[in-house]
């Protein structure tokens, strides 16, 4: 039995910041991970899909500005090693180092409670060691892609964000299953380097859902513009894959049928609870665990047991979860200490509605807070000024073609941002400004006096206060 103050379990992105600030305050710290230390962002998901997706950015930049011209199609080769090498050649050996340096002491395994402040890991050698925590564990255990109850689909070998991110050769043909950010990015990616047919259904009528209308609007008419064939209001039925390696054939609900080399089901994920052993401190085995504002299990004495990142369901972005660490591992430093841990810089200050997100795609959309739908469901007293980013002169000297939109949703009685979203090519380097508004509350009139540079897109703030009347 091996005595620990803290116990991280998921040695991920939120995993990893935890454990480091946990022993910055001067606790001694152990994270367990059954698989590379750094988890889905760095070798499955953030990374590689963004280094995927830069040389198509980039392309549709060149293509927008006269004068130049690409030479010839993307070299996906050259695009396929560095993504490699953005992964490190899916070797944690870095990762590692750094928790080494920070005091962190790591164990490979899979972590499981058994009891408060326990928690037993099978290591890979099929041996266990128990670890016990003085004051509290963590769990960071991530999430898991969804496989829709789709006939013959879980047969067929889906691919998931860990196929489509590490692929070693960019299929001809690809059908996706879904509308969602990960379908969206690797749908493009895919096209852009030399996927002749992609195929995407999806099942609702809108791109991107949980977004503002138009984003998603504005994103379709892009895939579609490249060659993506986008069918709205559409579903997979059965999925046949008569060989292991032979294609793939989809029967949709419309009786149409498409066939492809590989399926991508991007179709949403899930908290990855089910083998945390939650059984053994009274939580349901399955499911997001319930957590306070300073990420606290609920329902468990003593609050010696937190939840960070996408196994509390709050906000599965990589970003959102690392903030999230942040906070529990500064309650936790607190309560060591024996000092109130309820100050508000100790407490969730960027809540659910203050959560940004960039979607990589081109054109790329961003957004932080309330949408509009949101914000009236919520009972705010709401006004929306919207403006056109490509009448702004720095958005038409990015070059020709160049589209854009912006939204902001007004909280008339605060006069305050409740939301904000941006649509346009390059457009994620705005996305900070709003999220400082929308989180600290800065009025209109405030924000009238942030003089923004000429020319650049970043005006478009001056225009949306224009159009609201200032």
């Amino acid at each position: 039995m091996d005595v620990f103050d803290v116990i991280v379990v998921g040695a991920g992105s939120t995993g990893e910041v935890a454990a480091g600030r946990v022993a910055a305050s001067g606790l001694s710290t152990v994270i367990v991970e059954s698989e590379l230390a750094g988890g889905e962002c760095s070798y499955w998901a953030c990374m590689p899909s963004k280094a995927l997706l830069r040389p198509v950015d980039l392309a549709g930049e060149v293509g927008r500005v006269t004068g130049l011209r690409l030479g010839g199609p993307i070299d996906a080769a050259a695009v396929l090693a560095r993504r490699d090498a953005v992964v490190s050649h899916y070797d944690d050996e870095g990762q590692v180092r750094w928790l080494e340096s920070a005091g962190v002491t790591l164990v490979r395994g899979t972590g499981r409670l058994t009891g408060p402040r326990r928690v037993e890991v099978t290591t890979a050698d099929g041996g266990t060691r128990t670890l016990v925590a003085n004051h509290a564990v963590m769990l960071a255990a991530g999430s898991r892609p969804v496989i829709p109850p789709v006939a013959g689909l879980a047969a067929a070998g889906p691919w998931t964000n860990r196929e489509v991110t590490g692929v070693r050769a960019v299929p001809d043909r690809l059908v996706v299953i879904g509308g969602g950010v990960v379908a969206c990015e690797m749908a493009q990616a895919m096209r852009g380097l030399g996927a002749r047919e992609v195929t995407m259904l999806v099942r609702g009528g809108q791109l991107l859902g949980r977004m503002e209308p138009f984003a998603g609007e504005m994103v379709a008419r892009s895939l579609a513009d490249q060659g993506i064939d986008v069918r709205m209001h559409e579903s997979a039925e059965k999925v046949e894959r008569p060989e292991p390696d032979g294609e793939v054939t989809v029967r949709l609900a419309s009786g149409a049928t498409v066939t492809a080399d590989e399926i991508l089901v991007a179709a949403g994920r899930r908290a990855a609870t089910d083998d945390l052993g939650l059984a053994s401190v009274g939580l349901p085995e399955s499911g997001p665990i319930e957590v306070d504002e300073s990420m606290r299990a609920a329902g468990v004495a003593d609050g010696w047991l937190y939840a960070i990142g996408d196994v509390n369901g709050l906000a599965l972005l990589t970003h959102m979860g690392k903030y999230q660490a942040r906070v529990a591992a500064d309650v936790i430093a607190a309560r060591a200490r024996g000092e109130a841990d309820d100050r508000p810089g100790m407490r969730d200050r960027a809540d659910r509605a203050g959560v940004p997100q960039v979607v990589f795609t081109d054109p790329q959309v961003c957004a932080v807070g309330r949408t509009e739908a949101q914000a009236r469901a919520e009972g705010f007293d709401v006004r929306v000024v919207e403006y056109d980013m490509e009448q702004v002169a720095g958005g038409y000297l990015l070059g020709d073609g160049y589209r854009g939109r912006a939204k902001a949703v007004v909280d008339e009685r605060r006069r305050v941002l409740l939301g904000v979203t941006f649509v346009a090519p390059a457009a994620a380097e705005l996305l900070h400004a709003a999220t400082i508004a929308v989180t600290a509350g800065v009025t209109l009139d405030d924000l009238w006096h942030a003089v923004p540079a000429y020319p650049t897109v970043s005006e478009v703030w001056l225009r949306l206060l224009e159009a609201y009347g200032l």
